[in-house]
């Protein structure tokens, strides 16, 4: 979490992690559910949530929080309580390693009978 003094906006702290990493955090402000990357501005104190809805491009995200910070966009009630933060490990600044797929070459062999179709 980096805390930010941005004025008279209400904006003061901005927060990432990688998904699923802080699930009970996601399942709170109901982030993951249209995949990721996820974006969401959150005030505690009002109990509400904004969900970004748009691409994930610079200009999307600029444009979201200026809906944001100007009343354009209808929040949602939090349903759940924020909870407190996990400690994570830190991001290394480098992508991750794809998981290694199985081997599945010797299965060519296997010869299967055919699909019986009657009803």
């Amino acid at each position: 979490v980096s805390t930010q003094s941005t004025g008279s906006s209400g904006i003061n702290a901005e927060y990432g992690s990688f998904a699923g990493e802080q699930d009970k955090l996601e399942e709170s402000l109901e982030l993951g559910g249209a995949g990721y990357p996820a974006l969401a501005a959150v005030n505690v104190k009002k109990n509400a949530v904004l969900h970004h809805r748009g691409g994930f491009s610079k200009d999307s995200i600029n444009e979201f929080l200026q809906y944001v910070i100007a009343g354009r966009i209808a929040p949602s009630v939090l349903r759940k309580e924020v909870p407190k933060l996990r400690k994570a490990t830190p991001w290394d600044g480098q992508d991750g390693q794809l998981p290694v797929e199985e081997d599945y070459s010797d299965l060519d062999d296997i010869e299967l009978e055919p699909l019986k179709t009657e009803l």
